[in-house]
């Protein structure tokens, strides 16, 4: 290997090094002063290794503020929220991508079409519907708006374009019917885009605040987000608490990725990506 090739290869590392360590360096921080004390957190020149370390902040958030009862509801949430959309988008994208009927290209267009339309526009109308509902500070509100999305439309049907048309017409010819063939021929060849799919909606779901915040006034339904916008004060804030309550909003997320990396990666570079 000649020494240019060594010095691009040396150069680019190191910028990948340099990359992850500015992308870490908030992370680091953030559980950094959740560690710290009331007085520590700001003084300056800032400390960035708490001197001594203490869990009083982790103790204090857990008993002022019902942060497991948060966590459970932004686990229902999220947890529901993934399953539907990974259902239905599966099953929209089945018919897009595998039946015939007529107008079936421009259905799919005019349904793609409404990706342009901002999700604050369409706010108002689902929340009267929620309200003609009586889903009003319930789960039923939470979850089932967010269970369909056009998004997850789109990628399942990309990924069952890829499908060799092949196996669906021998699937057929042994008796099998448009269920079994989605469910046994369909489903299994796609995992890795599901897989995908349910980690973006998982973690768009864990982190929104805005719809939660509209549907949601009744505190034993708050999901995380709105529980740590409690921990800011009117006046001044307790970093150190407030840094505590999302070291501990992020970690259930952080192990859902970890888990399911390997079918994230598999999902993103798969061949299906074709019209």
């Amino acid at each position: 290997m000649s020494q240019g090739v060594i010095l691009k290869k040396f150069i680019f590392y190191l910028l990948l090094v340099v990359g992850a360590f500015i992308m870490l360096v908030p992370f680091l921080w953030m559980v950094s002063t959740s560690l710290k004390t009331d007085g520590a957190t700001m003084v300056f020149p800032p400390q960035f290794i708490p001197d001594p370390p203490t869990l009083e902040n982790y103790q204090t958030v857990t008993e002022k503020f019902p942060m497991l009862r948060f966590l459970w509801n932004s686990v229902i949430v999220a947890v529901l929220t993934t399953l539907g959309q990974m259902t239905f988008s599966s099953m929209a994208a089945y018919a897009f991508a595998r039946m015939h009927f007529k107008g079936r290209d421009q259905l799919f267009l005019l349904y793609l079409a409404t990706m342009m339309v901002p999700a604050q526009v369409t706010m108002i109308p689902q929340f009267m519907l929620i309200r003609e509902f009586n889903w009003l500070d319930s789960y039923m509100g939470l979850i089932i708006p967010t269970m369909f999305g056009v998004f997850g439309t789109f990628l399942m049907r990309q990924a069952m374009l890829s499908i060799p048309r092949e196996l669906e017409e021998a699937a057929f010819m042994d008796g099998a019917n448009h269920f079994k063939v989605f469910f046994h021929v369909c489903l299994p060849l796609i995992k890795p885009m599901l897989a995908a799919l349910g980690i973006f909606t998982f973690m768009q779901s864990w982190n929104n605040f805005l719809w939660p915040l509209i549907v949601v006034s009744n505190e034993k339904l708050a999901t995380l987000p709105l529980g740590l916008s409690l921990l800011e004060g009117r006046w001044s804030t307790d970093w150190g608490l407030m840094m505590s309550g999302v070291v501990i909003s992020i970690v259930p997320i952080l192990l859902v990725y970890l888990f399911a990396q390997k079918y994230f990666i598999q999902g993103m570079t798969m061949s299906g990506m074709k019209e």
